[in-house]
């Protein structure tokens, strides 16, 4: 077997270029109901995988192979045997060319900021719009004016307090949860949760380190380590200490300020993202921040726990009138923000999806809604400097759209080195009237335009998956020029050659337009009038915007689905699978990072052929380069 050290060395250094690790497992094959054709029948087949932590190379390599994701679970179709093909589509923003329809997009909009857009026949006057951005906008400035004035403490920055409080208990819970993964903590034990607490003024002054003070503490660390304690001793009482504490080898020199440094270790860049240096004291996981903002910190506003980006300034943008009119007119801010669960976000997000999507009150839920788009296992790359990185960081985010202080939608994106990749847009129907789903794909579309001055990698912007039988996704196709990946050789074919393809076929491989071209007796020539009458019937079919940015309507959960083993999987396979190199599968193995190859030999016969067939299949989807660079954690 090669040397263990040299294993954990090779894996340290591979995945993402020093921006972290990639962990994933539970590959599988899942079938369910479409959303998308309403068959009825579970005719939707997909790969998926969990991913405990993604880095974003990895993840831009995952979409070029037609890979994306809801919350932490990635999924891909087989295209082959999937009742509606889901094509990834993407735009290089440079060279987007605007249909006329969504130039009214935009004009519709600025003349609704100068108040001479009339909206009364959308169901909402216009006094009954202003009403409600003037309520908004003067909570706003209570809100503010509370967060400033620190000798008024009500209600609000109690809860302020709380729910920051509260997101870094759930932080330091989840990396609990990754160091039992990884061995760090032993398993088959039921941890405490943590409990971070912040630190009155009185007592910030007496911690105060150099230029910083003491904001908030938690001391799980001690908790956990009675608990493996209690547990250890239990054990030893009958003889069966490898049971009870799930076979780590040895624990007896955990203590508190050893535990507390090895969640440390993991926190710190959570803790740079959140404006925290984070340290660990006597066992306690102590929070920083400097004196001079010691006073103003927060995790999140009060409705909720908003992550500031490190230039707050730089993603926040007021989009001016091209007019330039008067103190009346209407302001329009867009916000950008690191994905966390906010609750002025979340009640929007209700209210889209019970009046747009007809959804019922117990399905749209705050777990619900968190799983799908406030979770993410992208690890946060920070700005450097260097122009690799944009100012705002590679990551997830929610863009925030906000008129007079009214929140009026929200576009969950993730930006990579590559792409910014549109996830998921929900907005206020009371503003449908506005076509937000186009208008935000253009801001979209803006925003990949502006960061590529700094950052020349990050040229194109992701739709997400394009059904050709499907619709209302016909919208896609009408940012021009976009490239479908081809779902074999994971090549981008112009649209207007694939389209005449689609026409024919729901499932084809694109890379072969040349050869398919031939095969037809009428060959594939798209001429300029034909394009521009394409671009009409696109715009023509999307006049009522429902259906933008609505990739993953339905939240993708295995436990809706069957998954088949690959026993079944391997047994219904009509298409001969290609080679795959399963031998430099990456295996993590609680701290372990090894090569199938170095453990296959020991592995029983029944047990190899199980786990190759696994392993061939998951080689297969993300491809060879990936499978040996992400770690696949093993059953």
């Amino acid at each position: 077997m090669a040397d263990a050290k040299k294993m954990r060395s090779e894996a340290s250094t591979s995945g993402g270029g020093g921006r972290g690790e990639s962990v994933v497992e539970d590959f599988g094959r899942r079938k369910s109901t479409c959303g998308y054709c309403k068959s009825g029948a579970r005719t939707s087949v997909s790969h998926g995988l969990w991913a405990h932590s993604l880095t974003v190379d990895d993840y831009q390599a995952l979409l070029d192979r037609g890979w994306r994701r809801s919350g932490c679970f990635l999924y891909k179709s087989d295209m082959e045997k999937t009742c509606c093909p889901s094509y990834t589509i993407r735009l290089k923003a440079a060279d987007f060319v605007p249909s006329k329809e969504q130039v009214r997009v935009s004009k519709k909009m600025q003349r609704f900021l100068t108040r001479t857009l009339d909206v009364t026949t959308t169901g909402k006057s216009a006094n009954e719009l202003n009403s409600a951005a003037a309520s908004s906008s003067g909570d706003n400035d209570k809100k503010k004016t509370a967060t400033v004035d620190s000798s008024k403490v009500d209600g609000k920055d109690k809860d302020k307090t709380g729910q920051s409080a509260h997101l870094l208990s759930d932080q330091i819970d989840k990396t609990v949860e990754l160091c039992v993964e990884s061995g760090e903590l032993p398993a088959n034990i039921q941890l405490p949760k943590a409990s971070v607490k912040q630190v009155t003024p009185a007592k910030r002054k007496l911690q105060a380190e150099n230029s910083e003070e003491l904001v908030f503490s938690c001391n799980v660390a001690f908790q956990i380590v009675a608990t493996i304690r209690r547990v250890k001793k239990e054990a030893e009482h009958v003889k069966s200490v490898e049971h009870g504490l799930g076979g780590n080898k040895d624990v007896s020199d955990l203590s508190p300020q050893k535990t507390a440094e090895i969640l440390v270790s993991h926190l710190k860049q959570l803790g740079q993202s959140h404006g925290f240096s984070v340290r660990a004291c006597n066992g306690h996981i102590n929070f920083y921040s400097s004196i001079e903002k010691a006073d103003l910190v927060e995790v999140g506003r009060s409705t909720g726990s908003k992550t500031p980006l490190p230039d707050a300034d730089a993603n926040k943008r007021t989009v001016k009138n091209n007019t330039g009119g008067g103190s009346q007119e209407r302001r329009i801010e867009i916000r950008l923000n690191k994905s966390s669960f906010d609750y002025e976000e979340y009640c929007l997000y209700r209210k889209y999806q019970l009046r747009v999507h007809n959804d019922t009150p117990e399905h749209v839920t705050e777990s619900s809604y968190k799983r799908f788009l406030v979770d993410t296992p992208l690890v946060y790359v920070p700005p450097n400097g260097d122009g690799s990185v944009p100012p705002c960081g590679f990551g997830s985010f929610h863009q925030q759209y906000v008129v007079d202080g009214k929140l009026i939608a929200v576009g969950v994106i993730d930006i990579l080195p590559k792409c910014l990749s549109s996830k998921y847009l929900f907005w206020d129907p009371d503003y449908a009237f506005l076509s937000l789903g186009k208008y935000s794909a253009l801001e979209e579309i803006k925003c990949v335009q502006a960061n590529q001055v700094r950052c020349p990698m990050l040229q194109y912007y992701y739709l997400g998956y394009y059904i050709h039988s499907c619709s209302k996704m016909r919208y896609k196709a009408a940012y021009r020029p976009s490239e479908l990946l081809c779902p074999l050789r994971y090549e981008w074919v112009p649209y207007d050659i694939a389209k005449p393809l689609l026409d024919r076929k729901k499932y084809v491989v694109l890379s072969d337009h040349a050869t398919l071209q031939n095969e037809d007796s009428s060959p594939l020539k798209v001429s300029d009038e034909h394009m521009e009458e394409q671009q009409n019937e696109l715009d023509q079919e999307t006049t009522d915007d429902v259906g933008m940015h609505d990739d993953e309507m339905t939240e993708l959960d295995s436990d809706s689905s069957d998954v088949e083993s690959d026993s079944e999987v391997g047994a219904s396979a009509t298409v001969v699978l290609d080679d795959a190199d399963f031998d430099n599968v990456l295996i993590g193995k609680r701290r372990l990072r090894l090569r199938y190859k170095d453990i296959k030999h020991a592995l029983d016969p029944s047990q190899r052929k199980f786990f190759e067939t696994q392993l061939e299949r998951y080689a297969k989807a993300v491809g060879t380069e990936l499978s040996g660079q992400m770690v696949y954690i093993a059953g």
